[in-house]
């Protein structure tokens, strides 16, 4: 442990510099993979590698969300928290993040079925997604919470996104990246909600300390995405049954 994380957080203001102090040292916008997706610096074969594994994040986001529901006792936080999977499967009439994430990949070229069965994902795109899970599965309903504030910094990574895709590459158009626009509003709303809840419900230095970890955990996941993606279709070292771009 770090010098800095010994300090006790004696306070809600405390525990949230701390938290934003996380996000700005190891959100995954300062990743350099996407720093070379952004800067126009990838090929359509590897975005489209980037986009079939990103699927299974997304994918899986509503799994992670039912499971954070089930957590709680409280009805209305149940109320509260039930959206996000809406936001993500969709409701009749409306669709939702996933099929926004899969208008991109059938832009891309990949075959819908192939990106829906994951068949190509990189191993440890599995293994860190599916640690998430059992995650907010396995602690406690704070830790839980506190793992989706990622979403405080999302908003900064989806602009620069946008503004990135379409300024260095041909192919892309603004509505084929509507899933990034959505986020927009989307992130800071339910990022708002889970920084007051673990504001107020983060009653002493243990529990503020837990939730801090349970961000850190969260940018690991995210980061360890972009690891994986960088050694395997940027240095070249994509392994055994994992997708193999034809470009």
């Amino acid at each position: 442990m770090n010098a800095r994380a010994t300090v006790e957080l004696k306070s809600a203001d405390e525990l949230e510099a701390r938290l934003r102090e996380i996000g700005a040292a190891r959100y995954h916008n300062l990743h350099p993979f996407h720093k070379l997706l952004h800067g126009g610096k990838l090929s359509r074969g590897q975005i489209k590698a980037w986009a079939l594994n990103r699927y299974y994040y997304q994918a899986s986001i509503p799994v992670k969300d039912a499971v954070v529901l089930s957590r709680f006792r409280d009805r209305a936080l149940r109320r509260e928290w039930i959206h996000r999977i809406e936001d993500h499967d969709g409701r009749e009439g409306a669709e939702g993040g996933i099929e926004r994430w899969l208008k991109l990949t059938d832009f891309l070229g990949l075959d819908r079925r192939y990106v829906e069965s994951t068949e190509g994902i990189l191993p440890a795109t599995r293994f860190a997604v599916d640690a998430y899970v059992n995650f907010v599965r396995e602690r406690s309903p704070l830790e839980a919470v506190a793992s989706s504030l990622t979403e405080l910094f999302a908003p900064g990574i989806h602009r620069e996104r946008i503004e990135g895709l379409l300024a260095n590459y041909d192919f892309f158009t603004d509505d084929v990246l509507a899933y990034f626009r959505k986020r927009l509003d989307q992130a800071p709303r339910d990022a708002g909600f889970a920084l007051q809840f673990v504001r107020e419900n983060a009653r002493n230095p243990e529990e503020r300390e837990a939730v801090c970890a349970a961000l850190s955990f969260k940018a690991d996941v995210l980061w360890v995405q972009l690891d994986a993606l960088q050694h395997a279709y940027v240095e070249g070292h994509v392994p055994p049954g994992a997708y193999v771009p034809e470009e």
